[in-house]
Formats: structure tokens, sequence, C-alpha cells
């Protein structure tokens, strides 16, 4: 359902305005310093940007309405009409709404396009962190917070987009839509994307769409190696290993014991590597970076595009986690229970492998093939829902996408190749590509080899990094908005 946003922000006590942001030709920034250093414009876009940070919108304790009635506050300070900002919830979920943003334009037979990002974060324990994770932190060139990178730095700067259009009086040719949506992390909640997807496509009708899914790659010495463009991404499966045993007095052990069948089983899974595949994308991608990554993994990865079956070539790929994800479907336990009481054998066992399936395989045939890896008929494997559709197709890389990326790319990286890579995450572009609104993954938005702990403790992401990308993508936005 769609409330008011009025009333919505009235409640949140959300009467802040917005800076004007000034008009300026896009340039490469390189500051690692505080606030005081950087443009004004980028002075607005960080306090944005730290608000949202820090907003809580994780499942257990956040609130994903809230972060979105603040980003609608902001665009309506930017001079929107509160018809052109869309909050909404559902039923039964209060604090997983969103919020569907309408900068109109001049051509009303130009399909319109879609920013797309979420608002919502993975679960982080404040103990485990070095720093409270919902307070922004610069330090040492980066920003530190839970989704600094993902995937709040695309969502402000999508926010902070349509602001700067709408204040410096810009009139795009098409319809440019903002939808910011919760749910995306944790496959079990309300996903704010499929449910636009299925109630409010109206809405959100676009010609295509920019998400996140793919960003750039920067050396071990911070240098940007190359720029990626999503061209299709694996499929994630949850899957339910579970023992059960009639239990019994810990003081009469057995070997049949649930927690030892249920161990054995995944330490076979965890030693199980799946058949090596490639895709159009992900063969161009290791034929391209071999030659910049250079040394033997730069050998490796021309060597594995031009034979998939190279084992050597394989073995040696695989020691990079991110390219791993890139070869094959992989399989890995995320979560564990087990047991009821200390004296006490245990009755239940269960835990959950999370698969993310290479394209052209069914989760059935992951599934079959991991009750012949654990090899115990015990262990019975069982499918929850399917989180989306299996993608049959990737959205064509077309030069209507290409050439704008590409581009912009030469004016602030110059002579940094752009490459289309097969993303091995899942994003909600996996609900908008089956409805007939094709999603790109491009962020402008460089990042660490070890991958900046995304997911994980004291996420972060380079200051110059996340600076860069919101100058790449207004640039970028701007050209799509006046196509023909």
């Amino acid at each position: 359902m769609r409330n008011r946003v009025a009333a919505l922000m009235a409640a949140a006590g959300l009467g802040m305005g917005l800076l004007a942001s000034q008009a300026f030709a896009s340039q490469a920034t390189s500051q690692t310093e505080g606030p005081n250093t950087i443009r004004p414009d980028q002075a607005t876009f960080r306090a944005l940007y730290k608000q949202l940070v820090e907003t809580n919108t994780e499942l257990s304790d956040g609130d994903c309405t809230l972060a979105a009635q603040r980003m609608a506050a902001h665009l309506k300070g930017a001079g929107f009409p509160e018809a052109d900002l869309h909050l909404f919830t559902a039923p039964g979920h209060p604090k997983e709404g969103g919020l569907v943003a309408v900068l109109h334009g001049s051509d009303p037979k130009a399909r319109p396009m879609l920013l797309l990002a979420h608002i919502d974060v993975v679960e982080a324990k404040r103990s485990d962190w070095a720093r409270d994770p919902f307070t922004l932190v610069e330090e040492n060139g980066y920003f530190f917070g839970r989704g600094a990178s993902d995937d709040k730095a695309e969502a402000s700067v999508w926010v902070d987009t349509l602001s700067r259009f709408k204040t410096d009086g810009f009139k795009p040719r098409r319809d440019v839509k903002l939808a910011l949506t919760c749910g995306e992390e944790t496959a079990s909640a309300f996903n704010g994307a499929s449910y636009l997807a299925t109630h409010e496509r109206a809405l959100i009708d676009a010609a295509f769409a920019l998400n996140e899914g793919a960003g750039g790659r920067l050396d071990a010495q911070g240098k940007p190696i190359a720029l990626n463009v999503e061209a299709g991404e694996k499929f994630p499966q949850d899957y339910e290993l579970v023992v059960t045993n009639p239990g019994g007095h810990s003081s009469r052990p057995s070997p049949d014991n649930a927690i030892y069948h249920l161990a054995a089983g995944l330490i076979r899974v965890s030693h199980y590597q799946f058949p090596v595949q490639m895709t159009d994308a992900s063969k161009a991608y290791f034929e391209a970076m071999g030659p910049l990554i250079g040394g033997e993994m730069g050998a490796a990865m021309k060597a594995i595009a031009s034979d998939p079956q190279d084992a050597k070539a394989a073995s040696e790929v695989e020691t990079d986690p991110g390219y791993n994800g890139m070869l094959h479907t992989t399989c890995v336990a995320t979560m564990l229970a087990a047991g009821h009481a200390t004296n006490a054998l245990p009755q239940r066992a269960m835990a959950n492998v999370n698969c993310r399936i290479f394209p052209g395989t069914t989760p059935d045939e992951v599934r079959q093939t991991l009750i012949g890896i654990v090899d115990d008929p015990k262990i019975a494997i069982t499918m929850p829902d399917s989180r989306s559709e299996v993608m049959k197709q990737a959205p064509p890389l077309t030069p209507q996408i290409m050439g704008p990326i590409t581009a912009v790319a030469a004016k602030i990286w110059p002579g940094v190749p752009v490459i289309p890579v097969l993303t091995a995450g899942a994003t909600d572009g996996a609900f908008m590509t089956p409805v007939g609104i094709p999603t790109y993954g491009v962020t402008g938005m460089f990042g660490d080899p070890d991958g900046n702990g995304v997911h994980g403790l004291n996420e972060r992401i380079r200051v110059s990094s996340l600076y860069n990308g919101r100058d790449f993508l207004y640039d970028l936005v701007k050209i799509y908005a006046m196509q023909e």
C-alpha cells in the first residue's frame, strides 16, 4: 500500500531540507582526508550518505521504512512534489518499506529509466566490530560502517543525483525513476523489489534499470585495474541439511549421532569443487583481465579462458575467492543448529548450505549433487522456497547501454578498460529483468581485492572510490536521461 509522504515524514520528525548542489564539471577526486577538504557538493552528499548509513536497517531491529522516509525528505527538500514521491509498505511489514520517486521528462513517448538500490543491510553485531557499525567513521581514507558499500553507497548516490537534477533545473528527455527497496539481504524477508515488480509494475515501468552488481577492481596498491559491468548473475539457493535421531542420555553415547552425521557430510561438501563452467561474459572477463593482472594469476586466467578444462590453471584461479566464484557453482555452509540439552544425545542437527548456481544449472540438479556428495541417507536435503525466478537470459549489453559507460569511464579513469562480468552474488535485478526491465549492474565504485568486508566485519569503502563513483553515475544517468 502507498502511504501519504507528508504524514510519514511528519511522524518521523523529518523537517530537514537539502542544501542546493553546485553545478560542476565531473572530475576525478583523490581526497582521503576529513569532510573539510572536500567540495561543497561532496559535503552535501556526505551528510546524506552519513544519515543513511547511520539509519539501522537490519531485519532484526532496523527500520527500512524510516530510511525511506528520510530519503524522501531529502528529495522533497530539493523540490520534488509529494505526488512524485511514493512511499510504500506491505501489510505485516511496517518496517520494511521503500520509496519510488519520479523525475518527469519532457518526452512522454520516451520510455523511463530506473535507478534501483536496496537500503537494507546484513546483520552487524557491535561486539564483533572494531567500530560501531551504525556510525559512519572516516579513517585512513576509508568510510567504515554497515552498508557503507553494500548498498547504501549507490542508494545515496541515486538520491543525491535526482536531488541535483531537480535543484539545477535539469529537464531529462525521459522520466528518471528511483526505487529504494528493503529485503535484498535476507532470503526470508519481505522483498521490496519483488513487491514492486508484482504489485506496482506500472509505477516502476522502465526501458532498463541501473543497479548494484559490479564496480571496479583495484590492485594491491590501490590502482584501478578495470571497471566492470554486470552481464548476468548466479542464482542463489539455500538447502537445509537435517539429521534426526531418537537421542538419549549422554552417558550412553553411540556412533549414530546426529551431529556426527551432519559434520561428516559438511566436511565432504567443503572438499567438493563443482566443475568449471563459462559464460560468454566470464570467458571475456578472464581473457581481458589476465594481461592486466599479470604474473602467475594473469597467465592462469588467460589459460582458463582458452581451455576451461585446464586443471592447473583452474587451481591457480581458484585461490582468489572472487575469481573462484565466477568459475563454478559454489556451495558453502552458513548456519548450524543442533542438540537440545547439554546432557542429552542430539535429536536433531541442521545446517544451511547456501549455493550460488551457475547459469544453465537448475536448483534441483544441485540438490541431487549434494545428495551424492554427503553420501549419507541419514542426511535429508530439502530446498526452502527460492528467492526469485531463475534468470533465463542476461540483459543484452547493447551499444546504447555500453556506449555511455565507456565514454564517462574514459573521462574519469583514462586507459582503464570496461569489462563485462558474471556476478557471483545475487541482486534485485533478478526480480526486474524477468518482468521486462533489463537490469545492469554498474556503480563506478572501485573495491579492494579483499572485498572491502562486505557482509563481514568492518565493512568499508575508499572515500575516493565513493566520490569518483558519484561523479561517474551522475554523468552516466544524465546521458541516459537524454537518449533518443
